[in-house]
């Protein structure tokens, strides 16, 4: 038999002596919300992001990237004060995601330049993929290259 000095659910929560209840709000404000219409803007840097950078993906996440088999493609776009871009794979498929933090090298890519990479899943889903090691094999010929110290290095068209 059930012991009477429990309650069931229909009757009133179960309350602990100590504590004040429990009121859950979301981590990020809404348009329309009380806070919002106050003034108080929101703060983007409060969020942290859903996406791992080499400095904080898990070790076997990057086991497994550094492990994987390097691709080849060409560096659709970048833009460095965003930090991000994107890579067309070479043998075709969905552009991949590349962080900033996951280009080694000493040039910023520009459109047209040709990469090797491996990828990582993104969670946590890992139904997305990433690019990691990111490496600039050849140099888009005509365009003018950044270094990441703010030197622009101008090449010649080979001919």
């Amino acid at each position: 038999m059930a012991d009477p000095s429990l309650t069931s659910p229909s009757e009133a929560p179960l309350r602990s002596p100590r504590a004040a209840p429990l009121s859950l709000s979301f981590p990020f404000l809404r348009e329309g919300s009380r806070v919002w219409e106050r003034g108080v803007p929101p703060l983007p840097r409060s969020l942290p992001s859903p996406l791992p950078t080499k400095r904080n993906r898990t070790y076997s996440a990057t086991v497994r990237a550094t492990s994987g088999p390097a691709f080849k493609g060409v560096c659709k776009s970048f833009c460095r004060s965003q930090g991000h871009g994107f890579i067309h794979p070479s043998n075709g498929g969905d552009d991949i995601f590349v962080h900033i933090s996951d280009i080694e090298g000493e040039y910023v890519p520009v459109e047209g330049d040709e990469v090797t990479y491996k990828v990582s899943r993104i969670p946590p889903k890992n139904l997305k993929i990433q690019a990691v090691e990111v490496k600039i094999v050849h140099l888009n010929p005509g365009t003018k290259h950044e270094t990441w110290s703010g030197q622009i290095i101008s090449q010649l068209d080979e001919s």
